[in-house]
């Protein structure tokens, strides 16, 4: 089982993926270079954050177009884990990897502090370890945050439990006053229809661990190491 995070120019937290994935889960993981389409036998992708080629246009705009997100796509096809974090939440959305669009939060600020986030669904390979209902306290930091979907997306996503993360209260109240950035319907991560792309504003990497503030984060990676673990199993 091996983890592949992505590199490109601006990224600034592929260490702190890396970290977490051979420090904490102890689990072999590769760096991957944004202009190759090489995976490197990866079983599962991370699309971290930071200002991929320095945000220019919108985000995720130009990583987009990188060979490397060619290769994520026709590996995402093929069943393959993807989770994208913060900036790499935005290059899956432009990517055509997940439904809609991010805007500037409704502060128009950047914002970076620790949220709370609910478990919406636990059957998906990133949530198969947390309980519905499970709050979660993971940071954020981003000035995009603002997930926006047209009004039939929306319902699809309900429709379809595609809503894996919203955006609560320390209780996992849903209100207004618990959403740092004004997402639609307080999302805060979303998975595509066949459930094995992630994408979400929180990063869990950063909260792994308890120095942190927060290890809570840790079981989106371990989820996905017993979902890696079962396809292994059953193969």
């Amino acid at each position: 089982m091996k983890f592949g995070v992505l590199m490109f120019p601006g990224s600034n937290c592929e260490h702190d993926a890396y970290h977490m994935v051979s420090k904490v889960l102890h689990r072999p993981v590769e760096f991957i270079w944004h202009a190759t389409k090489d995976l490197k036998g990866c079983d599962a992708i991370v699309v971290p954050g930071g200002f991929s080629y320095g945000d220019y246009l919108r985000t995720g705009a130009i990583a987009r177009f990188s060979p490397v997100m060619e290769a994520v796509r026709e590996f995402a096809a093929t069943g393959g884990l993807v989770i994208g974090i913060c900036n790499g939440f935005q290059i899956l959305l432009e990517s055509g990897l997940l439904p809609g669009a991010m805007l500037r939060n409704n502060g128009l600020k950047y914002v970076c502090r620790h949220v709370y986030v609910r478990v919406e669904t636990g059957d998906t390979p990133f949530t198969g370890l947390a309980q519905p209902g499970r709050v979660l306290q993971i940071p954020i930091g981003h000035m995009e945050g603002n997930y926006f979907a047209d009004e039939a997306t929306l319902a699809q996503l309900e429709r379809n439990r595609q809503i894996v993360f919203r955006y609560c209260s320390e209780d996992g109240q849903i209100t207004e006053a618990a959403n740092p950035n004004g997402s639609l319907a307080n999302i805060a991560g979303i998975c595509n229809l066949q459930r094995n792309v992630l994408g979400m504003m929180p990063h869990p990497e950063r909260a792994s661990e308890a120095l942190l503030g927060s290890d809570d984060g840790l079981v989106v990676f371990q989820s996905m190491v017993q979902s890696l673990e079962l396809l292994t199993t059953r193969s």
